[in-house]
């Protein structure tokens, strides 16, 4: 019986590592991709443009293109996901208890979803006056 207990408590603890260890890549993979959007979006804000900066206008005809409110829009997506799961990195380190977790997961996930459902509110609007 207790050798059950302890297989199971060890298959539990490889499943968690399992689980981190994806969360952990998909989190390094969306720290590049933020290196990567976030490069292109200064060098078409600031390198590209004459005096180094939009005015209105032109960043009203710049995000009117459908292309790049998709990458702006993409863009939302993964820096909240990015900065909410380096919060929950950091809370887990804290230890809290499986319940605490859960309460942890699911506010993170809430709070993220308002996020980007305000960020694609925002993006929207802009493209509706742009457009």
């Amino acid at each position: 019986m207790d050798r059950s207990i302890s297989r199971r408590s060890s298959e539990q603890m490889a499943a968690n590592r399992d689980r981190s260890g994806s969360v952990w890549l998909f989190q390094a993979f969306s720290g590049l991709l933020l290196v990567i959007i976030l490069g292109t979006h200064m060098i078409a804000h600031h390198f590209i443009v004459e005096g180094g900066l939009r005015d209105y206008q032109q960043v009203m005809d710049y995000v009117s293109n459908p292309l790049v409110f998709v990458i702006e829009m993409v863009f939302v997506v993964v820096a909240v996901s990015h900065a909410l799961l380096g919060v929950r990195a950091i809370l887990i380190d804290m230890r809290p208890s499986p319940g605490a977790l859960r309460t942890i997961n699911w506010g993170l996930a809430v709070f993220g979803a308002a996020v980007i459902i305000y960020g694609f509110y925002l993006g929207i609007a802009l493209q509706r006056l742009a457009g």
